[in-house]
């Protein structure tokens, strides 16, 4: 029995094995705990082992990986099709065989340990931008019930409460009002964590060829740079293309075509919505300047004059969307270059930039 490639459905505490022989056919099957699962594979002789990218499923291939055994991550939306009648641990495993014999199914490259952290990072700070944006809402209701109107605006918004809940003669009773000053000052909190956090990852910005590169785009700044960085550690060999690197966000339309009849609609919005978010907005950012630039009767040339006419054709959010797939396929060209975008004139300012967020 030649057994050299290996299945595996992960868990948190069981694991599902699927052993095939050369010929991929399923020989053997194992159900183990975690420590089981450690020591079946340093006692064997595996070549290759197949698992979905999902949830521990870059440490386990970092550690395979560490046994010399080769790691293929395959994406968990495409293995479904391949689950033969009722879905269970090893009818998952099995599948899993299946799917890896497909020539095309491209499987996604094991992450590092510093891209995982990083991405964590990313992870931290849209929590807590959630929690800041949701107590602030809190705090708006809160004085909406009192007759007291807050102005539209985060920032604006905040400090407005903080004088109306300092204000001895406000319409706020006092019943609660001490209450809400908690609340701000968990608001105060949470900023100041996110600034520390951006200041983070400013510092490590400067320290990577890949996000100074990625820096040089309209659009693109902190943020986008090193999630972009996180997710592709900056190499982008194992795309095709632009285009294939621009669908793995999201951002190509979908295709409904039969015959001789080819209909493109909406993008797909498929992958990774944190970046697809990004770049959206990195999008709108340099529409809005693009335009204030041009009514104020300065020149404006390149990707912004470009994205302007696709706004006189069509509406503002077809061109938000059309320059989000254009930045993308541009942060392809500049990562697979190592050169940065013609267009670099504000790069230094967004290299000492070190925080979105500003001081109370």
């Amino acid at each position: 029995m030649n057994a050299t490639t290996v299945a595996v459905d992960l868990a948190k505490s069981v694991f599902q094995l699927a052993v095939a022989d050369d010929q991929w056919r399923v020989v053997e099957t194992q159900r183990l705990t975690r420590t089981q699962f450690e020591r079946w594979f340093v006692n064997k002789d595996v070549r290759l082992v197949i698992m979905e990218a999902c949830g521990s499923a870059h440490h386990w291939g970092r550690w395979l990986n560490g046994l010399g055994i080769e790691v293929r991550l395959l994406p968990a939306q495409y293995i479904r099709a391949y689950v033969k009648r009722n879905k269970t641990d090893a009818a998952d495993a099995a599948a899993l065989l299946e799917a890896a014999r497909a020539s095309d199914m491209r499987p996604v490259r094991v992450k590092s340990v510093e891209q995982q952290a990083l991405q964590g990072m990313h992870r931290i700070r849209s929590l807590w931008m959630g929690t800041r944006t949701s107590r602030i809402n809190a705090l708006r209701g809160f004085c909406r019930e009192f007759g007291i109107v807050i102005p539209v605006g985060a920032r604006i918004g905040i400090e407005t409460i903080s004088r109306v809940l300092a204000d001895p003669n406000t319409a706020v009773p006092d019943l609660i009002r001490g209450t809400a000053k908690l609340l701000v000052e968990e608001v105060r909190l949470l900023e100041g964590r996110i600034a520390q956090l951006e200041r983070e990852l400013a510092a490590l910005a400067k320290l990577s060829p890949a996000c100074t590169t990625l820096l040089s785009i309209p659009g693109i700044g902190l943020l986008t740079a090193t999630a972009l960085v996180a997710a592709t550690s900056g190499d982008v060999s194992h795309f095709k293309d632009a285009r294939h690197f621009s669908s793995w966000f999201g951002l190509t339309p979908k295709e409904y075509s039969s015959g001789n009849t080819r209909y493109l609609g909406h993008i797909s919005k498929k992958g990774d919505r944190y970046l697809r978010m990004l770049l959206t907005h990195g999008a709108r950012s340099v529409l809005r300047s693009s335009k204030v630039a041009q009514d104020a009767g300065r020149d404006v040339c390149g990707v912004r004059r470009w994205a302007l006419d696709v706004q006189s054709r069509s509406n503002h959010n077809k061109a938000a969307c059309a320059l989000a797939n254009k930045l993308a396929r541009i942060c392809y060209a500049t990562l697979r270059d190592k050169e940065p975008f013609g267009e670099n004139q504000r790069l230094g300012k967004k290299i000492s930039r070190e925080s979105f967020v500003m001081p109370a």
